[in-house]
């Protein structure tokens, strides 16, 4: 499970700067819950080989009691709970304020590991900038420079070896093994994914529990079916009770992404009685931006007539078209229809993920696709594309090696990756197109 680090402090800290340093994007996604009018951002990052994901917050207002500053707080408090540790910032240049000590309140209380970290300090001396944060009670401070980047790297690394401190050494030997195909189920609140797993377990009730190993977040629920064997990774948001975090805990963003990374296959659950809105296309380009096989299940369906479900599926193509390479069902999960054609698409998704693509093969591919469309030539010189062969597996890379790639256009790698699907009948994957230039032994600049 990637570690969790939450962005936490009062407004005009740099939050937001030192977000787009770690995730070196705004391409965040952002949980759209009814009636809260500031959002949390949620990023990826990586140092080196060790993948994070990062919460940027709003102003933070612990004691507000009502109106935009109290919504923002409730965000705030909730990706506290979400996270495995808290990056508190402050502002080195300004100096501590009561407002500091507010916060320090709350997250003392909240028992989350904390970095009290002083940033804005490009160009101060690290006792100047860091001294009035002393008296905070949260040790050493961290002077850094989030526009800058100066100290972050650090901090990083600190942050990632606290979130991992509670954790055990080897939790990777502590997952259980050979659980079948690990399948998520996502989407919105109350579209109906605590009743699909009711189905597909066959109980009246969700079978919640925590697997050996996995973090607070994580229930596995293993199933059997038709003498297949699989894992169903809930996003529910479900949990016993004394971990819920009071009334806020309503949806987990982290929770999702987590469980998406950690999926076989990714089951996306749309409501067909509510609009697609941009939390479900949010969640559908993480899954196909992480490469996760998937399925769509549109649910509640026999609840429409049939001009609405023309309606919907319109909706669809026009908000999900990036979906295409995904079959969709459409379900009641309360009554159970479609869930066998569904479970079929998942196992058809799971064996493209992970389909073997020998290297004759996919060059013979490559030499049908060319002879039907070559590529365009660019500045007088036509790329010249010999052999291409498997570089990966769910999702599955072709990798295709030859002469001056760099001319390929865009429309034309989805030209062969569509070629490649159709021949190779890679229905419900990503699939993944690398261009490799040969080297030229006559140009001395190479090599």
């Amino acid at each position: 499970m990637k570690p969790v680090i939450a962005l936490v402090g009062r407004p005009n800290v740099g939050k937001s700067t030192l977000f787009n340093r770690l995730t070196r994007s705004r391409d965040a996604l952002v949980a759209d819950l009814p009636g809260l009018t500031r959002d949390r951002h949620y990023g990826e990052g990586r140092v080196g080989n060790r993948p994070f994901l990062v919460i940027d917050t709003g102003g933070f207002e612990p004691v507000a009691k009502e109106g935009i500053m109290f919504q923002m707080a409730l965000q705030t408090k909730q990706a506290v709970a979400e996270a495995d540790v808290v990056v508190f910032l402050v502002d080195g240049r300004q100096g501590m304020t009561p407002h500091d000590k507010t916060i320090t309140d709350f997250l003392r209380k909240s028992g989350r590991p904390v970095l009290l970290v002083v940033n804005k300090a490009e160009g101060m001396r690290y006792t100047a900038a860091v001294s009035d944060f002393y008296e905070l009670g949260l040790g050493d401070p961290y002077a850094i420079s989030g526009a800058h980047g100066d100290g972050v790297h650090d901090l990083v690394q600190e942050a990632l070896d606290k979130a991992f401190a509670g954790r055990p050494a080897d939790e990777e030997e502590l997952l259980p093994q050979d659980r079948g195909v690990k399948i998520a189920l996502v989407g919105r609140p109350n579209v109906g994914k605590s009743t699909l797993i009711n189905t597909l377990v066959g109980e009246e009730r969700v079978i919640a529990f925590d697997m050996p190993g996995t973090t607070r977040d994580s229930i596995e629920i293993p199933f059997e079916r038709d003498g297949r064997q699989y894992t169903l990774i809930d996003t529910a948001g479900i949990r016993r009770r004394g971990k819920v975090f009071e009334a806020i805990e309503k949806f987990s963003v982290v929770k999702t992404l987590q469980s998406i990374s950690e999926a076989n296959v990714v089951i996306l659950m749309l409501d067909a009685q509510q609009d697609i809105s941009e939390q479900d296309a949010h969640i559908a380009g993480f899954i196909l931006e992480s490469g996760r096989a998937l399925v769509v299940a549109v649910n509640k369906w026999d609840g429409l007539q049939s001009d609405d479900r023309d309606q919907v599926k319109m909706d669809m193509d026009r908000k999900l078209d990036f979906l295409s390479f995904a079959n969709t069902h459409f379900i009641s999960a309360l009554r159970g229809s479609g869930i066998g054609p569904l479970m079929k698409s998942v196992n058809g998704a799971y064996a493209a993920a992970t389909a073997n693509l020998p290297t004759p093969k996919l060059t013979r591919a490559l030499q049908e696709a060319i002879e039907k469309q070559e590529p365009k030539r660019k500045a007088g010189t036509r790329p010249k594309m010999r052999y291409a062969h498997q570089g990966g597996q769910n999702p599955p890379i072709i990798v295709i090696h030859g002469n001056s790639l760099d001319a390929i256009s865009e429309p034309y790698k989805r030209y062969l990756e569509k070629h490649f699907r159709d021949t190779f009948k890679l229905v419900g994957t990503p699939l993944r197109i690398e261009l490799r230039n040969g080297k030229n032994p006559f140009d001395k600049r190479e090599g």
